[in-house]
């Protein structure tokens, strides 16, 4: 799951580069609102991108879980 969720987020982080630099290298030639409409998305992309590289799956352990379910580490 954790390669996944990693791939997911390189592909955004990827998505948000290609949009900026897009934007201000040829995009600007053509339309000047156009591009900076392309930088409000991109700009929009690295929030969601950290969301989604971490989500946790169904089948992840998260930090405060125990590692050995067996065992009851609360009680007392």
């Amino acid at each position: 799951m954790y390669a996944q969720r990693r791939k997911r987020y390189f592909v955004l982080m990827a998505t948000c580069l290609v949009l900026f630099v897009s934007a201000w290298s040829f995009v600007r030639l053509i339309s000047v609102p156009a591009a900076v409409g392309l930088c409000v998305v991109a700009l929009v992309i690295p929030p969601i991108a950290a969301i989604v590289g971490n989500r946790r799956g169904p089948d992840d352990r998260w930090f405060d879980e125990d590692r050995n379910p067996d065992r009851d580490t609360y009680r007392r």
